[in-house]
């Protein structure tokens, strides 16, 4: 059963190009390499938050004020920085736990405090979450205790669940 839509509209011409252009800048890539050339960007306001259809798919969400990709976005999860989790620490994750440092058991890539981080498991390497880092590459590799990353977006969220509907 889908959820009804609040208001649902292609933005503007503009608003889109800024939208596109700002998470481009976060993941450190152009928007044309991102999402190609002449997207249609539709918002979908639905009571749990805010979606974005790029050319039909749900590709990036409204989330505390934060643009981020979806864990649809293949594209987009493809280019950040990604922390691997031991086995034990999935199940956590996917009900919306922080990520802790003692089920960190690698670090992949660089990045500063505040970037998106793709949360991938040790044995099939499949996308958890996305999350916000706490700390730096170099001192998160550092800490053997305590939280180090926030999860924004997780498998079997209300986000995630809104997203296979469409």
């Amino acid at each position: 059963m889908m959820t009804k839509p609040f208001r649902r509209h292609f933005l503007k011409e503009k608003e889109a190009t800024q939208l596109l252009l700002n998470l481009s800048q976060k993941l450190k890539t152009s928007p044309k390499q991102l999402f190609g050339t002449k997207t249609h960007v539709e918002s979908v306001e639905m009571q749990a938050g805010k979606i974005f259809l790029i050319d039909g798919k749900p590709l990036l969400a409204l989330y505390e004020d934060i643009v981020l990709p979806t864990l649809l976005f293949n594209e987009a999860l493809k280019r950040l920085p990604k922390i691997v989790v031991n086995m034990g620490a999935v199940p956590h994750i996917c009900n919306g736990a922080e990520v802790m440092a003692p089920g960190v058991v690698q670090i992949e890539g660089e990045f500063k405090g505040d970037e998106f981080l793709l949360v991938i498991d040790e044995r099939h390497r499949k996308p958890l979450a996305i999350g916000k880092a706490l700390f730096n590459s170099e001192d998160m590799k550092n800490l053997k205790r305590g939280r180090i990353v926030k999860n924004l977006h997780y498998v079997g969220d209300k986000l995630w669940k809104l997203l296979k509907q469409f």
